[in-house]
């Protein structure tokens, strides 16, 4: 069975290394797709425990998962997709080891949401990452044509 996972946030601050979600939800939501469609909620300590603990091939350790980070903006979200590493919780904050994969620019304040991808899966087609770079590719070929 293949979860996705949504952590939320008061805020954020991200360089090309490290992202900081600021005042982290203590709940982590995660879901599965058909046939079975499960849905629940784990630990913010729970999660990052098993992250660090699970040494199998299929894990978050072994395989990094890409991610979307949505900013909500006042006007708009802004989106950055990323693959993370290394969870930590400092106090209210949960710290990842990033690389930024795509729209590296400057976050704006506001509430975030983290969609994890599933384990060993990033461009499946419940892969919020891989649904987030198609719809991308799809607006940039129409911004050309429109042009």
């Amino acid at each position: 069975m293949q979860y996705l996972f949504v952590q939320t946030a008061q805020g954020a601050t991200m360089d090309k290394e490290k992202l900081i979600l600021k005042n982290v939800s203590p709940t982590v939501i995660f879901f599965s797709d058909r046939p079975k469609r499960i849905a629940g909620h784990m630990t913010i300590e729970d999660f990052v425990l098993d992250w660090q603990e699970d040494t199998s091939k299929n894990s978050f350790k072994a395989d990094p998962p890409n991610a979307v980070l949505s900013i909500f903006d006042k006007d708009e979200v802004e989106d950055v997709v990323v693959e993370l590493k290394n969870p930590q919780l400092k106090n209210n904050d949960l710290v990842y080891q990033i690389k930024v994969l795509e729209d590296d620019k400057p976050l704006p304040s506001g509430p975030v949401s983290l969609f994890i991808d599933p384990i060993g899966r990033p461009l499946s087609p419940i892969s919020i990452a891989g649904v987030h770079r198609r719809h991308r590719r799809r607006r940039r070929r129409r911004m050309r044509v429109i042009h």
